[in-house]
């Protein structure tokens, strides 16, 4: 019986393998754990969801954070997702000569629908074991935000988020990072579902 060999990838592979053309621009493809994952398209709630948050937070944080939309992060050595949202920290070359890496990550936002279950364990995980102190998934299935925070790896080496926040669409929340900025969820969330 013959084994299956499989390559797992590093950030520097993935970046190689865009510099020669096997990974064009628009191939919806990110690096997790050294696999290359196919991102799933994106339905009109799932894009729309995307558009109305950004229309939010792009004035609320202004000048005192930059919001990289549907951006790679690195997150070294085997993976560099794309995630809906990433809130990072002020940089003078806005990040011109390389991606955001953990250091810089304030907040990770997954707007989810069709990968629900992928964004609240695999993404969950690599995001907490990358040290991301907050992580968020709107969730539209549920109509509600989960709001992550304080990653912990445990004494079996799985990583997670120790606290778990629910936040409603008639509600507002605060910005980590920014506790005097506030979110308006019912900008963000559908207040009437399924009308």
């Amino acid at each position: 019986m013959s084994s299956v060999m499989t390559k797992r990838f590093t950030v520097d592979d993935y970046h190689r393998l865009i510099e020669l053309g096997f990974i064009k621009e628009g191939d919806r493809i990110e690096l997790i754990r050294g696999e290359l994952v196919q991102m799933v398209a994106k339905g009109t709630s799932h894009s729309s969801c995307n558009t109305r948050l950004l229309y939010e937070l792009l004035p609320l944080l202004g000048d005192r954070a930059i919001v990289r939309h549907q951006d790679p992060v690195t997150l070294p050595r085997h993976s560099e997702p794309e995630p809906d949202f990433a809130i990072v920290k002020v940089r003078s070359d806005r990040y011109r000569s390389a991606h955001p890496q953990p250091k810089d990550i304030l907040l990770i936002i997954e707007v989810s629908d069709s990968t629900l279950t992928y964004d609240q364990t695999t993404k969950l995980s690599v995001y907490a074991e990358h040290q991301i102190p907050d992580y968020w998934i709107v969730n539209l299935v549920a109509n509600q935000l989960e709001c992550y925070s304080q990653p912990y790896r445990t004494p079996s080496d799985e990583y997670g988020y120790r606290l778990k926040q629910i936040a409603l669409p008639n509600e507002t929340i605060a910005l980590p990072s920014f506790e005097d900025l506030r979110l308006n969820l019912a900008a963000v969330l559908d207040t009437q579902p399924n009308q």
